[in-house]
């Protein structure tokens, strides 16, 4: 069974998704899929995670963030406190239609809302992450220099790179949540066991973060993939953190 559902974030905006539950039966485990910043929940990642974990019986609920993909609210409203609690009413929402065992996976912006959300509910057996973000006010002082952070705090907004030919932006109050946001102190509440997969070439997330990450959640265990992108842009490399993620879900489960 496949089905277009959707639930209400906090601020009372519908956030869609895709249930996938191939043996209709709600004792077995579901896994959240969360994607990244500016993409949505029919990346390839959560489309194969979503076959892979259909196929060995476990099902899957990948939705979209707020402003992203079908989901409603302006894009450039988008923080990570939003999202996390975002997860958090995905969970709750499963557990509401009769869910009783949750796993909660991540990707990059996702992979921070998704430690957040662990870090503050009872309700997940395991969390897989891909490339999470533990950092983004130290990556933001990295790409833009303290002059270009006034000038966004000045105007509002800051304007980001087109996706798919769509111009966007991006309020300062994104930049503002995160200066609030401690994820490795989220890190340290965590007690289920996870996974941290990330590439050891990545330009968009620094592997640090991930070794950091993985140091202070108690059961976790980091695989590296060597000469490996953000994007995992190498079918071999795809492959590789498809069989880490979904291995270890399948062990757990």
């Amino acid at each position: 069974m496949k089905e277009k559902l959707h639930f209400k974030s906090s601020k009372g905006t519908r956030l869609w998704g895709i249930l996938s539950n191939p043996t209709n039966n709600w004792a077995k485990p579901v896994i959240i899929l969360c994607h990244g910043f500016s993409t949505s929940k029919d990346g390839r990642t959560y489309v194969r995670l979503e076959e892979i974990l259909n196929e060995h019986g476990i099902s899957t609920f990948r939705f979209d963030f707020f402003g992203h993909g079908e989901s409603e609210g302006p894009f450039e409203e988008i923080t990570t406190s939003e999202a996390a609690d975002d997860v958090l009413k995905a969970i709750e929402f499963l557990k509401e239609s009769g869910y009783a065992k949750i796993g909660l996976f991540g990707s990059s912006f996702g992979g921070m809302a998704s430690i957040l959300a662990a870090s503050r509910s009872d309700d997940l057996y395991l969390l897989a992450l891909k490339s999470p973000v533990s950092d983004y006010e130290s990556m933001t002082h990295t790409r833009r220099s303290a002059q270009e952070i006034r000038d966004w705090k000045e105007k509002g907004f800051v304007e980001l790179d087109r996706v798919n030919n769509e111009e966007r932006r991006l309020n300062y109050t994104f930049y503002e949540d995160a200066e609030k946001i401690d994820a490795y102190e989220a890190c340290e509440k965590i007690k289920i066991p996870a996974l941290i997969v990330h590439g050891e070439a990545d330009e968009t997330v620094p592997l640090e973060q991930s070794r950091k990450a993985a140091g202070l959640i108690e059961n976790c265990r980091l695989e590296i993939i060597e000469c490996c992108d953000h994007t995992y842009s190498d079918p071999d490399h795809f492959e590789r953190l498809l069989k880490l993620i979904s291995r270890f879900i399948t062990e757990n489960s």
